[in-house]
Formats: structure tokens, C-alpha cells, sequence
């Protein structure tokens, strides 16, 4: 098994975390902004879940269910988010998903990312299909699976309960055959 590469982009590495990101993660993940426009990062984020989660990379992604990276500036070698595929190979897709600390927003740097995680995913994994999805009242998602490539699919209404409250959820995907012809 090869272990989890480190990719680079115009800004940005995309490497394997360390437990040494666990404290930068905490600050930046923790932030409510972050929380509320995610499914699985909670809020408050307390001590020690950073580490927990970091931890299960490294089989997850020798098990081939997951590959996760850390975004990381060029420019500052700063730790500013994540990013990365769940895998289900027996079908030939996958499920990316994504955050960045508040203070990197709208800067291109999610955008950047994503190009370089599709062309992975379908490069390593021979995928046929990679998917994402958002809140409804996080348009910016939206705005960068469009900038990658990625073809609005549908909207299924009051699909996650968050805080208390149902959100719809916006589909997105792109085909093995799209990102070629984009090549």
C-alpha cells in the first residue's frame, strides 16, 4: 500500500495531517462560522477531539474509505483548512468535502483544492464519479463546486437537522467523462 501522497498547487500543499496540526485545527475548525456550515464539525470543538480525529486518517485511507489533507499556504506554511474524499470504490465514487479557517475565505484557496483533489480522485482511484454537497444557506460552497467543474444535481429539502433546525441540502457532482473533456 502507498501511503498518502502530498500534493501541491500554485498556493498551496495538500498533505497528511500530524497530530502537531491538532492545536491549529482546534482554533481554526473551532470557530462557530465553520461549525455551522458543516455536517460533522462540531461546536464548541473541545480538547482532545482533533487528535481523535486526526488519528483515524491513516487507516482510513489504508482501508481505502478515506484520503484527507490538510490545506496548507505555500506563503506562510500555515495550516488554513481540509479537505478530502470519502470512498466508496465498489461503486467508483466518491464524496468530497471541505472547510477553511474564516479569516482564508474568498481567496480562491478552496477552489484551488478542489481542482487538485478531483484530479486525484479519479487519477488514484480510477473513479467514475465525485460528489459534494451544502447547506442551503451556504451559497460560497455552492460557488466553488461550480468553479471546479462541478454540475448542480438537485436540492433535497429539510435533509440534515443542525442545531436544532432542518436544512436542505444542494447536490453537486461531476463524471469521469466531464473532467477529461476539461483536461
Amino acid at each position: 500500500m502507498k501511503a498518502q501522497p502530498t500534493l501541491k498547487t500554485k498556493r498551496l500543499i495538500l498533505r497528511p495531517y500530524t497530530l502537531k496540526d491538532s492545536k491549529r485545527v482546534q482554533l481554526l475548525a473551532g470557530d462557530k462560522e465553520i461549525a455551522r456550515t458543516t455536517l460533522l464539525i462540531p461546536h464548541p470543538y473541545a480538547d482532545g477531539e482533533a487528535e481523535k480525529w486526526i488519528s483515524t486518517h491513516k487507516s482510513s485511507f489504508e482501508a481505502k474509505e478515506s484520503v484527507t489533507f490538510a490545506i496548507v499556504s505555500k506563503e506562510s506554511n500555515l495550516l488554513i483548512g481540509g479537505i478530502g474524499l470519502t470512498l466508496s470504490l465498489n461503486h467508483e465514487r466518491a464524496e468530497m468535502g471541505y472547510w477553511l479557517g474564516k479569516e482564508f475565505w474568498n481567496q480562491g484557496f478552496t477552489s484551488e483544492a478542489g481542482k487538485a483533489l478531483l484530479d486525484y480522485g479519479f487519477s488514484e482511484f480510477k473513479l467514475n464519479r465525485i460528489d459534494a454537497h451544502h447547506f442551503h444557506n451556504n451559497p460560497s460552497s455552492g460557488k466553488v463546486l461550480q468553479k471546479i467543474g462541478m454540475k448542480y444535481e438537485g436540492r433535497q429539502a429539510q435533509y440534515i437537522k443542525k442545531w436544532g433546525k432542518f436544512l436542505d441540502i444542494l447536490m453537486y457532482g461531476i463524471l469521469r467523462v466531464d473532467w477529461e473533456k476539461s483536461k
